[in-house]
């Protein structure tokens, strides 16, 4: 989902994304912007960690706050070119 994401918002703007995958993290990078994700927390380059968790519904939690996969995907790509 962060791919797809990434390469939507990457049409409107003179910056491209790229994301990084391995078995113990996933790594999005925006210019200088980056975004962290491990199996219990995602971490950024300009904030706190906050817990991150994926359930077996396609639900995703960031920090205290669940929601659908997709949708959590859009809002940190959001933020990562905003």
């Amino acid at each position: 989902m962060l791919r797809s994401y990434a390469a939507a918002h990457g049409l409107n703007s003179n910056q491209f994304a790229v994301v990084e995958f391995g078995e113990e993290e996933i790594v999005l990078r925006v210019g200088s912007r980056w975004a962290r994700f491990t199996h219990g927390e995602m971490t950024t380059n300009d904030g706190p960690a906050v817990a991150f968790e994926m359930d077996e519904d396609g639900r995703v939690r960031l920090g205290e706050v669940w929601d659908e996969m997709d949708m959590a995907a859009e809002g940190v790509t959001r933020e990562m070119f905003g």
